[in-house]
């Protein structure tokens, strides 16, 4: 398996490029994981398990009503703004950028709102601590902050300078970092550690901004944000697109990715900071699968346009190969060295979280290996079957959740999350492969 996808890195311009990008990207990324890791330390060592497990229900809520309200915009910018660019359609390019900007700004506004609203509800049900709620609504600015982070993200993949999220990802990690330290130092309070928090999203979200604003200045000219709408005339299909991928995404928030909240609600603070702790350790595999979702979406997107289907079966071979070859490394790795990792990470205080987070890192491993599924089937045009499969499967989780989590704890939660990644990513790369094929043998039959 090496030695083919060293031949393939040498002989493959594609996927050589792809993997490039993603290097680029995890050399940021391994840097910023390391302040990760130092900033975990000395959160859960300054806050304990309760503190660390309610300072991640905040941060999970808000993320969590903002997705609801998400169109995912950065998908729309890739999967059309990428089809425009690739056929010299700047004008209509343009455009989409314009309203999709637009579009996610009234988004994030929306979201901040809700949290206002909903922040008192959040602080029985999910904090479980009196005196939070405006905790939740200050943790909620950060939303204001990325009103543009989807549509920048999707603007650097297709301008092909994806490499400045991994630079301006660096720099929040630093200054993060720093101010951690200063409250560790200085004993600081809870407040201190949320203020950080919303410091690294506020960096974020502007800095990815301001670059991608230069970025669309310099691909698209400096009046593109004068182009009229009238100029895309299949806006049904661009609503249809955006609609589908909101209440995926939504979906998959409320069934995978809040899942703090859910533990949260069904057990006590102190569990959510064993869970948060399993998570975010188990997570670690996503530190390599990362760039590469980041910069194989608009590849994918770029051989669908060209219809080179075999070229993207090959691709797709390579980079499975290549994700299995370093998930399955890791995995090992966090069997045998898991509770090494929560004492180096934390301390023995946390050590309940170790079989939560072995639970976690099978479906993670899963997932990330077929890290490309959901990207295929949106760039084939079937927006709506990833929602099909996630619902079915999310449904089958929660009704299990209500009967499992009380009873089994945390262990059941992460095992519970596990079953959710194999069944839905599974089912979705095979109906992905399934429409290739069904689109090769439509171009031999004609």
């Amino acid at each position: 398996m090496l030695q083919r996808i060293r031949t393939s890195l040498r002989e493959d311009n594609l996927f050589r490029r792809v993997v490039g990008n993603s290097l680029h990207l995890f050399s940021n990324n391994t840097i910023a994981l390391a302040l990760s890791v130092l900033q975990g330390a000395l959160v859960t060592r300054l806050l304990g398990p309760a503190g660390y497990g309610l300072i991640g229900v905040i941060m999970a809520y808000a993320s969590t009503v903002n997705s609801i309200f998400s169109f995912r915009m950065g998908e729309v910018v890739v999967r059309y703004g990428g089809a425009y660019l690739e056929q010299g359609e700047k004008s209509k390019a343009s455009a989409l950028l314009k309203a999709a900007s637009l579009t996610e700004a009234v988004v994030s506004s929306l979201a901040f709102i809700a949290v206002a609203l909903t922040a008192n509800l959040a602080e029985v049900y999910s904090a479980k601590t009196a005196g939070t709620a405006w905790m939740f609504i200050v943790f909620a600015i950060g939303l204001l902050a990325n009103f543009n982070m989807e549509t920048s993200l999707g603007v650097l993949q297709v301008t092909q300078k994806i490499k400045w999220q991994g630079r301006i990802n660096l720099i929040q990690s630093v200054v993060t970092t720093a101010v951690i330290l200063a409250a560790f130092y200085f004993k600081g309070s809870f407040e201190t550690i949320l203020f950080a928090y919303l410091l690294s999203k506020t960096i974020l979200g502007l800095g990815m901004f301001i670059v991608a604003q230069i970025q669309l200045r310099r691909v698209l000219g400096a009046g593109w944000s004068l182009v009229s709408f009238s100029v895309i005339g299949e806006w049904r299909e661009l609503i249809r697109f955006a609609f589908s991928s909101n209440v995926s995404a939504t979906i998959i928030k409320i069934f995978r990715e809040s899942e703090l909240l859910w533990v949260a609600f069904f057990l006590t603070p102190e569990a959510a900071g064993y869970y948060k702790l399993a998570y975010t350790l188990a997570g670690f595999l996503a530190i390599v699968s990362d760039p590469l979702i980041t910069t194989t979406f608009p590849e994918i997107n770029r051989l669908v346009v060209q219809s080179a289907w075999g070229r993207l079966k090959d691709f797709l071979r390579k980079i499975t190969s290549l994700s299995f070859a370093y998930n399955a490394a890791i995995a090992v790795g966090f069997v045998l060295l898991g509770q090494w990792m929560i004492r180096i990470y934390s301390n023995e205080t946390f050590l309940p979280a170790y079989p939560a987070m072995i639970a976690l890192v099978i479906g993670l491993a899963f997932n990330y290996t077929l890290f490309w599924n959901r990207p295929l089937l949106l760039s084939l045009g079937l927006p709506e079957y990833p929602i099909k499969v996630t619902l079915v499967v999310g449904v089958i989780k929660i009704a299990l959740a209500f009967l499992l989590v009380p009873r089994f704890g945390i262990v059941a939660a992460g095992a519970l999350l596990s079953f959710y990644y194999v069944a839905s990513v599974g089912v979705m790369a095979w109906r992905g492969m399934k429409k290739i094929r069904e689109s090769v043998d439509h171009e031999r039959a004609r």
